[in-house]
């Protein structure tokens, strides 16, 4: 019996590890994995440190099943705009057949790659990467390109969750976030759960 907890372990711990030298998006068969509670990066934390306001517009990369995108819709109100971005369309059908269930018509879907988003410089005023910056292939990229699409001023939160293959640690984090050209305001949270807040 030891034995093959023992090989099952080993298992585990090798197919985490490929996963996190290949980053990629959890596929939709597997979307319990971000349906399932969010320990340490709650809905409530998100609200404190992103500090969304009526009518703004703001873009959410990877929202899976939308998680927190229902919130988010309301916390904008009916003024404001989610933008939704993933390179899977059954997330984002997903998305928005819960909002259109709670009755949201403010949330707005794009297929694409985060590595190269399609927005104008300046559409933003905050973005959210929720347990996604880590299956981003090119990371950096993808921080420039929020850098870019974000207002002057504009807030980026990434949350990160320890468990989570693809997880990013805060030091480097700031590391890139900073190359990108935003610059770390603060952390709620402990670096086994945080969000990091960050302005363009």
């Amino acid at each position: 019996m030891r034995k093959l907890v023992a090989l099952g372990a080993l298992a585990m711990g090798a197919g985490a590890l490929w996963w996190r030298k290949n980053p990629s998006a959890c596929p939709y068969s597997q979307r319990f994995w971000v349906e399932a509670p969010h320990p340490l990066i709650t809905r409530d934390r998100l609200r404190g440190i992103l500090e969304p306001q009526p009518g703004e517009r703001v873009l959410e990369i990877g929202p899976g099943t939308g998680y927190y995108t229902l919130d988010l819709a309301e916390w904008v109100g009916d003024d404001g705009t989610i933008e939704i971005f993933d390179i899977q369309q059954e997330m984002l059908d997903h998305t928005i057949r819960r909002a259109r269930e709670r009755g949201l018509a403010n949330v707005k879907p794009t297929r694409g790659d985060a590595q190269d988003l399609g927005w104008d410089d300046d559409s933003f005023d905050a973005a959210i990467l929720i347990t996604v910056l880590g299956e981003i292939p090119d990371q950096d990229a993808a921080l420039r390109e929020v850098a870019r699409v974000l207002k002057p001023g504009g807030r980026l939160v990434v949350g990160e969750l320890v468990g989570d293959p693809h997880y990013v640690t805060l030091g480097s984090l700031e590391r890139q976030a900073e190359a990108a050209g935003l610059r770390f305001e603060r952390r709620v949270g402990p670096k086994l759960g945080y969000f990091a807040r960050f302005r363009a």
